[in-house]
């Protein structure tokens, strides 16, 4: 019995296929293999074609399929990772009516502060667990009052995975996690929010049908089937963000354990049993997989909009003709601090953990006699570092104390040296897993689908790969020392720019 999972990334689409009795992977498969484009027509905004993810999951799949190493007939329940936050519009023929406002976007973060005042802040966080900000609700504020042509056709609002989710099995649906991550929950009610609905003047028509995480969205249509060689009627059994599914994939399920990734963004991502809230709205408490009203399991997420994607900038400007390795080594050819070189990372949107401020990247200390190649590649991943300290500190104010942070061993921590500064920077140990997104959605569906009892059931066979502590002695606690009040500076600079802006 095999188990297909798809997991919609920014960058690509990756689709991996499991036995579910071995938990082995069979197959995995991503597409494309460049990065993807995302579409910014204005300073802030980040867009993306929900059409195209639908060409890249059919691709992946296929490209699967073509290893030979699986009967597809096989195959029993497929589960969906996603982009989170993304806002999808699809028509009454499920025709999209404009291309996805994702999750980096910026431009609805005035409308949530709207909604934000009008709610009430106090009201907002006890009953939402954050600020409307700048995620889905607000997204879809924007286009209402933005695009009100388009608007009017709206049949159905989803995310990302409820968009796949409906081409595999022309069916819609949601669930509490994903409404929740679209600031359209009211945990205090446990159900849709009255307060977002009203205040927006959404009607609730737009909502899909809410379904529980873990089971069936659906099943394939024999169309789909026929041509992507599958069997009609296979469930899709389960959606989830990239986030609470990578958490799941790290079997992160339980109070106080944590889960971290460095992918385009980079994001830490702790459990609670309680509805915690940050006062400013800096992290952000979403319903997580397991989450239930009388067992409540909340994930509490600090995201950093650029991490590989700063990581990818820095290779295409200063080594369009090397490996991510050999960028690697290089980086290690520098003394920790780079020769007083600092960078903050902040250049793909606007920054929750900052305030929702639009930063920037900034270099800082350039020595044109001293500074080169090898000293941005290892300036770039100790700034991303100092950026996750920074954020895990915003954590630790909020009862978040790690003790151990569990990671896959993909992305930037493929990195030896970005695992130990990340490690040198934050003072927790870091246990590192073969984990995977698409293979944590295949295992989820085979929970959806009931093959497996529980969600502990279906990662026994997790393997710890690494564990990597602190280096005793080292002298991280300066270089971030030092990178913070660079970052409180340009925060006080920012604040000062947009006065002036306002006062014109």
């Amino acid at each position: 019995m095999l188990l297909l999972g798809i997991d919609i990334g920014t960058s690509s689409v990756k689709v991996s296929v499991v036995d579910a009795v071995s938990q082995k992977t069979l197959a995995s498969a991503q597409f494309p293999d460049t990065e993807s484009p995302i579409i910014s027509l204005q300073l802030g905004w980040a867009e993306q074609s929900p059409d195209m993810w639908w060409e890249q999951t059919q691709q992946a799949i296929q490209m699967c399929h073509a290893k030979g190493t699986y009967n597809p007939d096989d195959v029993a329940a497929i589960g969906i990772a996603y982009q989170m936050h993304g806002l999808v519009l699809v028509d009454k023929d499920q025709q999209v009516l404009r291309n996805s406002i994702i999750w980096c976007d910026s431009r609805a973060v005035e409308y949530g502060d709207k909604a934000f005042e009008a709610i009430g802040e106090e009201k907002s966080l006890s009953h939402l667990l954050n600020s409307p900000g700048n995620f889905t609700a607000a997204k879809l504020a924007w286009v209402k009052a933005n695009e009100p042509e388009i608007y009017a056709q709206i049949d159905k609002i989803m995310l990302p995975g409820d968009f796949i989710a409906m081409k595999l099995t022309g069916s819609i649906t949601t669930s509490k996690s994903a409404l929740s991550e679209g600031i359209f929950y009211d945990f205090k009610e446990n159900g849709l929010s009255e307060d977002v609905m009203r205040f927006f003047g959404f009607d609730e028509a737009l909502i899909p049908t809410v379904n529980e995480l873990f089971s069936p969205h659906g099943t394939i249509t024999q169309e789909i089937a026929s041509s992507l060689r599958l069997k009609a009627g296979i469930p899709v059994a389960y959606k989830a963000g990239d986030q609470p599914n990578n958490a799941l994939s790290l079997n992160v399920l339980n109070p106080g354990e944590v889960a971290a990734t460095a992918g385009t963004s980079g994001v830490i991502y702790g459990v609670s049993d309680k509805l915690a809230y940050d006062q400013q709205s800096r992290v952000n408490t979403f319903a997580h997989v397991n989450h239930t009203d009388a067992q409540k399991r909340l994930g509490i997420l600090l995201c950093i909009n650029g991490t590989g994607s700063l990581n990818r900038w820095a290779k295409n400007l200063f080594g369009a003709n090397i490996s991510y390795q050999q960028m690697n080594e290089l980086a290690k050819q520098v003394p920790e601090g780079s020769n007083g070189l600092r960078i903050l990372p902040f250049g793909n949107g606007a920054e929750r953990m900052l305030n929702n401020k639009l930063v920037g990247v900034h270099f800082h200390h350039i020595d044109l006699n001293l500074h080169n190649q090898s000293h941005i590649f290892r300036a770039v991943q100790e700034g991303i570092a100092c950026a996750f300290r920074y954020g895990l500190d915003i954590m630790r104010e909020n009862g978040m104390k790690p003790t151990v942070i569990r990671a896959g061993k993909a992305n930037l921590f493929l990195s030896d040296l970005f695992a130990q500064t990340f490690v040198n920077a934050t003072g927790v140990p870091v246990e590192l897993y073969n984990n995977d997104g698409s293979v944590g959605a295949a295992l989820g569906a085979g929970i959806g689908a009931g093959i497996f009892n529980s969600p502990e059931e279906a990662f026994t066979g997790m393997e710890k790969i690494q564990v990597i502590e602190p280096i005793p002695g080292n002298n991280f606690e300066q270089v971030y020392q030092e990178w913070k009040i660079l970052l409180e500076k340009q925060l006080i600079a920012e604040e000062a720019i947009e006065e002036a802006a306002r006062e014109k």
